[in-house]
């Protein structure tokens, strides 16, 4: 059971896509100050996951509840839910070529705050986060995501990150289609915002971004539930046997179909 007082709190939740059932009952609970990684094979339902607690439309929560201070998270609209703290990092970043990274940030920032943030203040905090990142300033005058490499559009989720300063931050796949080198980078500038006011919650297939990003907890997502939870020796033990052990244990207790 999930812990009442605990700062974000997944409770038996169930998402469905188009009428078939993706996720089927996840438990759990991300607390300020922790990195949790969440793996899994292809076609087990993290992203699915992911989306659902953004609020994506496409994906219907039949069951369970997402809890912030007290309030179920599910009754509102993603923009609410980010206004309250939690931010996603998209695995295929949308392009929108004409609208500026920095004006879009800005937008972004200003949209969570009830006193805006001026011109001058905003180009400060811009430039001050961009400098944490190693970034070129000439990228916030790019259009949004258009013509950026993979790892420049991962980048600029991160940069977002660091401008928003969300509570809870859910990276769905940050590290798919990256090189070793663009990885590097992008888990460094995540590195740099972790912190007792941030959770994380690294969703990933491979373990190799957790050479970079040390988690906490790791937890495994098989046919939409989790089914085993350990420190960061649970992954070190999927990257040397891969998922066919736990896909056995998890089907001989039940925990799934048998294939």
């Amino acid at each position: 059971m999930v812990v009442a007082t605990a700062d974000l709190c997944i409770e038996g939740l169930h998402v469905s896509v188009e009428g078939k059932e993706i996720v089927r009952g996840v438990d759990l609970t991300l607390r300020r100050g922790e990195v949790h990684a969440l793996m899994g094979p292809n076609g087990s339902g993290k992203s699915t996951l992911a989306n659902a607690l953004m609020g994506h439309p496409r994906y219907q929560v039949t069951a369970g509840r997402l809890m912030l201070n007290g309030e179920d998270l599910l009754q509102l609209p993603a923009n609410e839910r980010a206004r309250r703290g939690l931010f996603l990092a998209f695995q295929y970043p949308q392009e929108i070529p004409g609208v500026r990274v920095g004006s879009f940030l800005r937008t972004a920032v200003n949209a969570g705050r009830e006193k805006p943030l001026s011109a001058t203040e905003f180009h400060r905090l811009l430039l001050q986060k961009m400098k944490m990142l190693e970034m070129d300033t000439s990228f916030a005058m790019r259009y949004l995501n258009d013509g950026f490499s993979g790892g420049e559009k991962k980048r600029n989720e991160i940069l977002q990150m660091a401008i928003l300063q969300p509570g809870f931050a859910i990276l769905d796949e940050t590290d798919s289609g990256l090189d070793v080198d663009a990885l590097r980078i992008v888990a460094g500038g995540v590195n740099k915002l972790v912190g007792p006011d941030l959770a994380v919650l690294v969703i990933t297939h491979y373990t190799r971004i957790l050479n970079y990003i040390q988690p906490d907890y790791v937890h495994v997502l098989l046919a939409g539930r989790i089914v085993r939870s350990g420190g960061r020796e649970l992954a070190n033990e999927l990257e040397k046997q891969g998922y066919d052990w736990i896909i056995k244990e998890a089907q001989e207790a039940g925990l799934v179909a048998q294939s």
